[in-house]
């Protein structure tokens, strides 16, 4: 786990600068034959075992329970606060094409400019050379600007972004509950802003056949959240009633209400696999399904691999035992 590999005292405001050398992340898998050195990678070890503590972090609880909330968390919050004021300050424009809209390269290009200086708000003094490092994976979680879609890459990008402020110490063990329902949550609410603004295309969709057109972690995390629910069973997700009742509390459930609001038609048309797995009988076998399918359809998938920058908090090197 991430958190386990950094110095002690890496995370106290007064600590010596860290003995690294940071540097901007670049692109190494530019074949699909290279996709055997990511999975090899320290890169992915410590990516996928990031996604995975915080699945155990939110297990069985609310979103709307009481958990730590520390300076650092309220200034990813205010970060994301700012890309959201700066949707309403770059409204959409007037053109032939419904789908990808052109202002969204006008709100990026402010994000391109101003990542750094964003990053360093959130980072202590003494790790300030770490922040155009970490600020190459906020600029590249918020979909693409030529494209002008959107879609899971982005989004592990920002779990990555997330990974490496845990990696330089800036969010600590103790944090795991406020980055998926504090930070993550509030993430999504501006790319949830950020899809339905710029009427954003789905990046690689596979349509009917993918488990949604944007998201993916947070029906990882928001089914860990529901595992031995006294009464919500995964049957129950494609009720509104339930829906409509429950998706303050869980992340899974505010993922189905979006599609529902984003998608006319029948559930079962427009979301094949999610109706799938309201079959499964328990939410801790849709969890462990997730993650298969997660490493599968997206972390094993070259074409959304390509576009992951490795460096030094993030490194391509093989994992060493």
């Amino acid at each position: 786990m991430a958190e386990s590999e950094r110095p002690a005292g890496a995370s106290e405001e007064a600590a010596p600068p860290l003995q690294q050398s940071f540097m901007i992340p670049k692109k190494e898998i530019n074949m699909v034959s290279d996709m055997g050195k990511w999975k090899r990678s320290q890169a992915y070890a410590d990516y996928m075992g990031f996604i995975l503590t915080l699945n155990e972090g939110v297990r069985g609880k609310k979103l709307t329970c009481e958990y730590k909330v520390s300076e650092p968390i309220e200034k990813l919050v205010a970060l994301l606060n700012t890309l959201d004021r700066w949707i309403d300050e770059t409204p959409p424009v007037d053109q032939p094409s419904r789908f990808g809209n052109k202002a969204f390269r006008t709100w990026y290009g402010k994000l391109d400019q101003e990542a750094e200086k964003l990053v360093a708000t959130v980072i202590p003094k003494h790790l300030a050379d770490a922040a155009p490092e970490v600020a190459v994976y906020l600029k590249e979680s918020v979909g693409n600007s030529t494209r002008i879609d959107y879609g899971t890459g982005h989004e592990a990008a920002f779990a990555a972004f997330l990974c490496c402020l845990c990696k330089i110490g800036v969010l600590r063990v103790d944090d795991q509950m406020a980055i998926v329902f504090k930070v993550f949550n509030r993430y999504l609410e501006v790319m949830r802003k950020l899809q339905k603004t710029y009427r954003m295309e789905p990046a690689g969709s596979q349509g009917v056949w993918g488990l949604d057109d944007f998201q993916f972690l947070p029906f990882i995390w928001g089914s860990s959240q529901l595992i031995d629910h006294p009464n919500l069973e995964p049957r129950h997700f494609v009720d509104e009633k339930v829906v409509n009742e429950n998706h303050k509390d869980f992340m899974f459930l505010e993922c189905i209400l979006f599609i529902t609001e984003m998608k006319t038609g029948p559930f079962a048309e427009h979301s094949n696999q999610l109706w799938n797995i309201s079959a499964v009988p328990s939410w801790s076998k849709v969890n462990q399904g997730l993650i298969r399918m997660y490493k599968a359809e997206c972390l094993e998938k070259f074409p959304v691999i390509q576009h992951f920058k490795f460096g030094s908090l993030l490194p391509i090197q093989p994992v060493t035992s």
